[in-house]
């Protein structure tokens, strides 16, 4: 069974937690209906989260008031409760990967394969990031983008940031929509209502990510290949070097790229004024996590460290500044995790800190 924790800005309920008050330290999120087994995303936008079962069903809590929610019948505790997605069933058609813009839902569903073949969109969005065209800013329940993806392809990597999205398919290519006037979707420059395909990448992409006015597409982790799209404030183009080979993860803040290497070490450029990189740390990571302005990783040994601007309580109790000055806050120690039990994965929104746990039951010997 899963159990998960989380801690900072609550304002909206978006933690879950049975009340909206910020917290500073990691408080059981609370699932009604019955918590998940397992539990494979956790994603935010502004003021709603989003947590993805293992089984494929989609779970919310925070402002529902955009229809990121998904069809919320009244005023409701904050606490998660699972997303209609519409029909079929999600027995039939489970969801298979989530994102999300600032006030909007994104995510795919499984076919009869198990491949993402369906993408489907809800909430609101003035920069086209419904992807449904220019006359589509709000979309109150989730609705199939039509005609995407193409014919014989499927999704393989799904990234959002404030206000643009980028979906990686099948054979290497990248489609975006949404806030691209800074060039973070290619060229033209523009806004894009509708799924357009990013030109002129030179190489078969596997991940996106993206920042606040920038996307980072990434191919095979032994070719090192990646190109930045938007902006190049606070050095995101000029500042990664040559090559980034060997990744085992990447991620982005709105103004920062991070990447987790095979060796565990996690290495970022862009906006540092608040702490938000992490150089030269001698604690080696298994998995990371990037939020708007801070980080969390999980270290070799199963704690939690977090850092950046914890204004909100989002990196543990807040420091003078409320920012971790560039040091790792411990904000789960593995000598406090039940027997039995390990941090399976951890999660950073808008401000927000997540953390679950995973219970084992052992199995006896026939």
């Amino acid at each position: 069974m899963a159990a998960v924790f989380a801690l900072g800005s609550n304002g909206s309920g978006q933690l879950g937690i049975g009340h909206r008050d910020d917290v500073s330290v990691p408080k059981p999120v609370l699932f009604p209906e019955g918590s998940p087994t397992t539990v494979t995303s956790l994603v935010a936008g502004g003021n709603h989260t989003l947590v993805l079962s293992g089984a494929g069903e989609l779970y919310w809590s925070g402002d529902a008031s955009s229809g990121a929610c998904g069809h919320v019948p009244g005023p409701t505790r904050p606490v998660f409760r699972k997303m209609d997605v519409g029909p079929p069933s999600t027995a039939t058609s489970p969801v298979g990967m989530v994102t999300a813009t600032w006030g909007a839902s994104v995510f795919t569903r499984l076919n009869a394969l198990g491949l993402n073949a369906d993408i489907y969109t809800c909430g609101t969005g003035e920069k086209g990031e419904l992807g449904h065209g220019p006359h589509i800013v709000r979309l109150p329940v989730p609705e199939l983008i039509p005609h995407f993806p193409p014919a014989g392809l499927h999704v393989v990597d799904l990234a959002a940031c404030m206000g643009h999205v980028v979906v990686v398919l099948s054979n290497g290519e990248a489609y975006g929509w949404g806030a691209g006037r800074k060039g973070q979707l290619g060229s033209p420059a523009d806004v894009v209502f509708s799924p357009r395909k990013i030109e002129g990448v030179g190489f078969g992409i596997k991940r996106a990510v993206c920042g606040k006015d920038f996307t980072c597409l990434l191919g095979d982790p032994s070719d090192g290949d990646y190109l930045v799209l938007g902006l190049d404030k606070w050095g995101l183009r000029s500042s990664i070097p040559n090559a980034v080979p060997k990744w085992h993860d990447v991620g982005a803040g709105w103004s920062n790229f991070y990447l987790l290497g095979a060796d565990g070490v996690i290495l970022s450029w862009g906006r540092n004024d608040h702490g938000q990189g992490l150089s030269n740390h001698p604690v080696k990571f298994l998995a990371m996590a990037i939020g708007s302005e801070h980080a969390l990783g999980l270290s070799e040994n199963g704690d939690v460290l977090a850092w950046g601007w914890g204004e909100h309580g989002n990196c543990g109790p807040p420091t003078p500044g409320a920012t971790t000055g560039g040091q790792a806050n411990v904000i789960v120690s593995s000598r406090y995790v039940p027997e039995r039990s390990n941090v399976a994965k951890v999660g950073a929104g808008c401000a927000t800190s997540w953390i679950v746990i995973q219970s084992y039951t052992p199995v006896e010997s026939p």
